[in-house]
């Protein structure tokens, strides 16, 4: 399957159990925000969650190729997009 088709069905197509497992996509992300802000007294958005995961994605990929960490990191690049056209 295409990585873009993969990254679709993970962010878009969720089943219905995935969502009663990890919540919506932008509520666990504001929630990541809050537990960092909290955690280190520094201000962070959900925005930045996002930015932070795709970092590490490409991060981990700059050690070693998995196809894995790219398709994380094309994840939740459309998942930012969605939490974009959200607001």
């Amino acid at each position: 399957m295409n990585i873009l088709d993969e990254a679709n069905k993970i962010v878009n197509l969720r089943s219905e159990e995935k969502e009663r497992m990890y919540g919506h996509f932008s509520e666990g992300m504001a929630r990541a925000a809050m537990i960092a802000s909290g955690a280190t007294g520094k201000e962070f958005t959900a925005k930045d969650m996002y930015m932070a995961m795709i970092a590490l994605k490409l991060s981990r990929e700059s050690y070693c190729h998995k196809e894995d960490n790219l398709l994380d990191a094309v994840a939740y690049i459309a998942a930012l997009n969605n939490y974009e056209h959200e607001k």
